[in-house]
């Protein structure tokens, strides 16, 4: 995608705003049939297509590492095949879900006859402003829409050919299935100030929804005049218990932190029981994989090659090959860290003792806490919910992987039968 001809960013974003919301009263009322025809579509679109999607990818690839983007980085920016044809598939499985549109949420009968019941409603029109990861353009795109939303994307500079490419399979598919173009718009602008007009657009926009960096969404939080569904970081702790079976914990902790090391569900920081009798066969695997390790003065001594941990280490989200690591007396000492520096979104615990998992499992205020599997599993597709817009690490609205019913609400309907009030 180039940026168009030079426009006022917020005259844009008001005029797709108008747009987004005369699409979004079509979507509303949209068969869940004709959604899944869309989405059915734009995955069969970017098959078709994946030659130009690969080849808008190599442009961005290529300025970001002109521009010295991190490995991790480019990893998030990067698209094979593979996983064009996963993007594909993730838009097809949310196709093949439930519709939460016009559910029944719950029904009572009150003593005076009337009926109340809460059904699910579409939010209206959602933006969302994101970084680095093309697939978002589809993940966010087609949740949306599924869920009966006009969304707007505004998408990071460094993917805007790649984003661009993915936003013309998804117009293919809403062509096809008769439904309007401007139910999924990109902004086509690069400026920042339309992110500004973005968060200020209410009225127009119903919520915000932010996926990226830590600076990110503190400005989205800070300027924000819609409401915002905050996507924080993912500082993910691995707590390996004196309980844990020694191989299930080297391999949990190797897969946890570097299957991909880009993403928001990789492990950050590990933590090791001191009566873990194993603790070297899980940091030399680390260390040996490339990982660099940095640890407290207990670490450095049982493996070596780790370098010093700072205070700051504890805090950070590196999503790089970098992890922190220390020990721990118990699973208390665990929660406690935990609670103290963890940005709750993802922690685990590895043990075969099912009272302290339990312990766990209740007490870490988490928005996904596991027992005996890798943290790469915080993942909406893996839970089963087809893709996400992302992790919500707050209270409010959703929490957890934002999918189709994330992104509805919900309204009252009050039957009667001439009933007036005394």
């Amino acid at each position: 995608m180039t940026d168009v001809a030079p426009i006022e960013p917020t005259a844009l974003i008001q005029e797709m705003g108008r747009r987004a919301r005369a699409a979004s009263a079509a979507l509303a009322l949209a068969p869940t049939a004709t959604k899944a025809t869309a989405l059915r579509a734009a995955a069969q679109a970017l098959r078709t297509h994946e030659a130009a999607v690969l080849a808008a990818n190599r442009e961005d690839m290529a300025r970001g590492e002109a521009n010295g983007l991190t490995g991790a980085m480019l990893d998030r920016l990067k698209l094979t095949p593979q996983r064009i044809e996963d993007i594909a598939a993730g838009l097809e499985a949310v196709a093949g879900l439930p519709d939460p549109v016009g559910e029944e949420i719950d029904r009572t009968r009150r003593p005076n006859g009337l009926v109340l019941s809460r059904v699910r409603v579409p939010l209206g029109v959602v933006g969302i402003i994101y970084e680095s990861r093309p697939n978002v353009t589809a993940d966010a795109g087609g949740l949306a829409m599924m869920a009966g939303n006009a969304a707007i994307l505004r998408g990071g500079s460094e993917a805007r050919a790649s984003n661009g490419a993915i936003h013309v399979c998804l117009q293919q598919g809403l062509i096809q299935a008769g439904l309007p173009e401007d139910a999924i718009q990109l902004v086509p602008v690069s400026d920042r100030a339309a992110v500004g007009a973005m968060l200020g657009a209410a009225g127009l926009i119903d919520i915000i929804i932010p996926r990226g960096g830590k600076s990110l969404v503190a400005r989205v939080q800070a300027e924000a005049k819609v409401p915002v569904l905050a996507h924080l970081d993912g500082i993910v702790h691995l707590y390996i218990d004196k309980a844990a079976d020694p191989q299930m914990a080297r391999d949990l902790a190797l897969n946890a932190k570097m299957r991909r090391t880009g993403i928001c569900g990789a492990m950050e920081t590990l933590l090791i029981d001191r009566a873990f009798a194993d603790s070297l066969p899980v940091l030399a695997a680390i260390a040996d994989s490339g990982c660099e390790l940095r640890g407290t003065d207990e670490v450095r001594a049982i493996e070596p090659r780790a370098t010093p941990a700072s205070a700051e280490d504890w805090d950070t989200e590196y999503l790089d090959a970098i992890l922190s690591a220390k020990f721990v007396d118990g699973v208390d000492e665990a929660m406690t860290h935990i609670a103290t520096h963890g940005s709750h979104h993802t922690d685990a615990i590895v043990t075969e003792d099912a009272a302290t998992a339990e312990r766990f499992l209740n007490q870490v205020d988490s928005a996904i806490v596991v027992w005996n599997a890798s943290t790469q599993f915080a993942d909406g597709g893996e839970l089963g919910l087809g893709a996400e817009i992302g992790i919500a690490t707050g209270r409010l609205h959703a929490r957890g992987p934002v999918a189709l019913e994330g992104l509805t609400t919900y309204k009252w309907l009050v039957k009667g039968t001439g009933q007036t009030r005394p």
